[in-house]
C-alpha cells in the first residue's frame, strides 16, 4: 500500500490551536513539534522503546491516557517502536479529548517506512473516525476511499463512505 498512499494524508492541512500550555503539555502536543525536534528538557538519546511502550500500555489500561500518551511518544523515539508509539498515542490523545493531536499522530504513524499493509489499512481507519469524528469530512472520505481500494471489506467503511457522501451532498438532512 505504500506506493498508491496520498502525501496529502500523510500531512497536516489544518494548523493546530495555539494555547498556553505547561512544560508537560508539550510533550505530548506534537502538532508545535516536528518529527525528530527535541523537546526541552528532555534527554537526546533514544529511549528504551519496549520499556516507554510497556508503562505507555499500563497507563493506558487503566485509564490514564495523557501520561500514557507521554510514554507512547518516547517509544516511538525508538525506531523498532516507532509505529506502534505513534499509533498507541494517537488512541491516547483521541481518548484524552485531543483529536487533532490524534490526527498528527496517526498521520506520522502513515509516514513510517517498511509499515505492512495492514497496519496502515488499521491506521487510515483509526485517522478516517478521528478525522470524521471532529468535522473534517472531506478527509475522512479521502482517508476512507484510500482505505476501501486496500481492503475493500474492511469494517464498516463502504456504509461510512456512503453516509459521509450523502451527507456532504445534502448537508440539511443532518
Amino acid at each position: 500500500m505504500s506506493e498508491t498512499n496520498p502525501t496529502s494524508l500523510m500531512k497536516e492541512s489544518h494548523p493546530a490551536s495555539y494555547r498556553a500550555v505547561s512544560e508537560n503539555d508539550l510533550r505530548v502536543l506534537i502538532t508545535e513539534t516536528p518529527p525528530g525536534a527535541i523537546v526541552p528538557g528532555t534527554s537526546t538519546e533514544i529511549p528504551d522503546g519496549h520499556e516507554a511502550y510497556e508503562q505507555g500500555s499500563a497507563l493506558k489500561n487503566v485509564g490514564l491516557f495523557r501520561q500514557a500518551a507521554e510514554h507512547f511518544q518516547k517509544a516511538a523515539q525508538d525506531p523498532a517502536y516507532a509505529l506502534k508509539g505513534l499509533a498507541q498515542m494517537g488512541l491516547c490523545l483521541k481518548q484524552s479529548g485531543k483529536q487533532e493531536e490524534a490526527v498528527t499522530a496517526f498521520r506520522r504513524a502513515l509516514q513510517i517506512p517498511k509499515t505492512s499493509v495492514k497496519e496502515q489499512v488499521q491506521i487510515l481507519y483509526l485517522l478516517g473516525r478521528t478525522l470524521e469524528s471532529i468535522g473534517r469530512i472531506p478527509e475522512a472520505l479521502e482517508a476512507y476511499r484510500w482505505l476501501r481500494r486496500e481492503a475493500p471489506q474492511y469494517r464498516d467503511v463502504a456504509m461510512r463512505i456512503e453516509s459521509l457522501s450523502t451527507r456532504r451532498l445534502h448537508p440539511a438532512n443532518r
